[in-house]
């Protein structure tokens, strides 16, 4: 089964300074039949206006990975971490018992990106954070795994769930494959451009919430960027 989520039909706010939709139910906005895709429970699309951003505040409970597509995220966080994360690179968090952020962006032009929340094998755990550059051609026409909770070896971000999430870019007319465990849950958006997965278009910033598949095939029917989350 595949539903496509078309864009246009997510949640959302604006708050002036923060232009976000929802994939999910979220803050203020609710729909009971997109309240979580298996362990994922959110998938926010954010632009962040320049020298604007989250102030500090908690989480608990809750791994959470940033994927930035345009600009840039500063970090700060009550462990003493801070950082700074670029378009195509990744940020994961593990809020654990609990932890208590800022995500700033202190770029001079807008950033966008999409923040999504797993839930955790457990509740508790010493919170964590990480960041890494991913350098984009490794991902130019297959998956690459960028934060895992599974035994996918390789140098990727540490996240505590019955979760991976994998980026690729495909040139239009190109084709891959996913081989997909047809009891998990799997949520795919292209953040550019434009796919057929097992012939169903999905379009920019669409979702697409996957299951009771054993194979994907994912065709670019233009230069594309995809996300895909693979959880239980």
């Amino acid at each position: 089964m595949i539903d496509v989520r078309q864009f246009g039909t997510l949640g959302g706010a604006d708050h002036g300074w923060l232009k976000a939709k929802h994939h999910f139910s979220f803050a203020d906005y609710s729909d009971p039949k997109r309240t979580s895709w298996g362990a994922l429970r959110v998938w926010n699309d954010d632009e962040i206006e320049a020298n604007t951003g989250f102030p500090p505040h908690p989480h608990a409970n809750m791994e959470i990975v940033t994927y930035v597509r345009k600009g840039a995220i500063t970090h700060k966080d009550s462990l003493g971490n801070m950082g700074r994360t670029e378009a195509g690179d990744v940020q994961a968090m593990s809020a654990g018992s609990g932890i208590r952020h800022a995500e700033y962006n202190l770029e001079p032009e807008s950033t966008t990106l999409f923040q999504i929340w797993i839930l955790p094998r457990e509740a508790g755990g010493e919170p964590s954070w990480g960041m890494k550059p991913f350098p984009k051609d490794d991902r130019a026409g297959q998956f690459v795994t960028l934060a895992s909770g599974l035994d996918d070896g390789g140098d990727v971000l540490p996240i505590r769930a019955d979760a991976r999430v994998l980026g690729a870019t495909l040139k239009s007319g190109q084709t891959i494959r996913y081989a997909a465990d047809d009891k998990r849950h799997l949520y795919l958006v292209p953040a550019l451009g434009a796919v057929e997965i097992n012939g169903q278009k999905v379009g920019a910033r669409d979702g697409a919430a996957i299951t009771g598949e054993k194979t994907l095939e994912i065709k670019a029917l233009q230069d594309s960027e995809l996300v895909l989350v693979d959880a239980a």
